[in-house]
């Protein structure tokens, strides 16, 4: 240190930080070996504090905006840990940090890859997503205990790589707990965006920092999940369930045969166009050799079938030959739970007449030993 910084330092008598950048987050007081006169003023301005260590220990900290004279009535940690009973001698040796209380908007998250995700109508899907957040420093000495150390001078980038890191790790855990299904997960970006936050606070709150926003700006799904889906909102067959999939199949397939690109259109069509003729021809022989047919008897109309009570899920419906089955093997006795339409409620399969037949020839249960 030159001669003449060392003098002035000595004669400096105001500790105050001036902040000329917007990503600075901790600010330590340079002076000449620490020291700091009798009497010295400290100036923490709005979206500022002040926080004494001494020694590598914390002590006073100054959280309000304000003009302050260092006495030992305003300086009581440092007082003590320096022993001073009756007022202090000068100049006393303490390091002194500024912390910026502002918040830092604006900072990006996003997952660098594409993420997996389960979802309860497509199984494993993979989702990318990006948005923004904003924090401040809610606590000044966890902040300096967890995250800032002894650096002279502690920017906003030198954390947000982490806090980033931490958001995506988390964010699909917490979008899976959501239970929000990846066809609502566009109309509901609010939604999970106050789902996640709300999860993530304490976590912030642990390094001394409070997550004052945070958005989601996009989520987007795997191009081949996006086609599927643009598929069945055209079908309005969005709702999940076994008979959206069935129709969602038949849809599937109903394109493939309309494709003359694709292997069955293209098959299927060429062989209707070769053999129009040949069958034509053949039905309007068969109709003139024929005589007039009879109208066709219908075919008898299916038998009710019957939901039943199995291992305490409902199954079915199964015929009755199906259950003559079940109750030879014993999956389905007297007592066991059954429902069809028409039926007000669910009821024992033996109180009802259509399958009281089905026991007569169960012999019944053996006697205890």
């Amino acid at each position: 240190m030159s001669l003449w910084k060392k003098l002035t330092g000595e004669l400096v008598d105001i500790i105050e930080w001036l902040d000329s950048t917007r990503d600075t987050l901790v600010w330590r007081f340079e002076r000449y070996q620490n020291e700091i006169k009798n009497g010295a003023r400290l100036i923490v301005r709005e979206g500022q504090a002040a926080v004494f260590v001494n020694q590598g220990q914390i002590a006073d900290v100054f959280a309000f905006a304000g003009t302050y004279t260092l006495r030992t009535e305003n300086l009581p940690i440092l007082s003590t840990l320096q022993g001073w009973k009756h007022g202090f001698n000068s100049p006393f040796k303490a390091e002194v940090y500024f912390v910026n209380l502002r918040q830092f908007t604006s900072c990006k998250w996003g997952t660098m890859n594409p993420v997996m995700l389960r979802d309860a109508e497509f199984g494993p899907i993979r989702l990318r997503a990006f948005g923004t957040y904003a924090f401040r420093v809610s606590s000044p000495t966890d902040f300096l205990r967890q995250i800032v150390g002894t650096h002279h001078r502690f920017t906003a980038e030198g954390i947000t790589d982490q806090l980033r890191n931490f958001i995506v790790s988390r964010f699909t855990e917490i979008v899976a707990e959501s239970k929000i299904p990846a066809l609502d997960l566009a109309a509901n970006y609010q939604e999970l965006a106050n789902f996640v936050s709300d999860r993530l606070r304490p976590s912030f709150a642990e390094y001394g920092l409070e997550l004052t926003t945070f958005l989601v700006e996009n989520i987007s799904l795997p191009p081949e999940v996006e086609k599927v889906l643009d598929q069945r909102t055209s079908m309005g067959i969005a709702s999940s369930g076994s008979g959206g999939m069935n129709a969602y199949t038949q849809f599937q397939a109903a394109q493939a045969l309309g494709q003359p690109g694709s292997a069955a259109g293209g098959t299927i069509g060429a062989s209707m166009g070769l053999g129009a003729g040949v069958v034509m021809g053949q039905q309007m022989a068969q109709a003139l050799a024929q005589p007039a047919a009879h109208p066709a008897t219908p075919p008898p109309a299916p038998a009710a079938g019957f939901h039943v009570a199995l291992d305490g899920r409902q199954a079915g419906p199964f015929d009755l030959q199906a259950l003559n089955q079940m109750v030879s093997s014993g999956r389905v006795t007297p007592g066991s739970m059954v429902w069809k339409a028409g039926m007000p409620a669910w009821a024992p399969a033996s109180s009802v007449g259509e399958l009281a037949g089905l026991f007569a020839n169960v012999p019944p249960p053996l006697p205890p030993a």
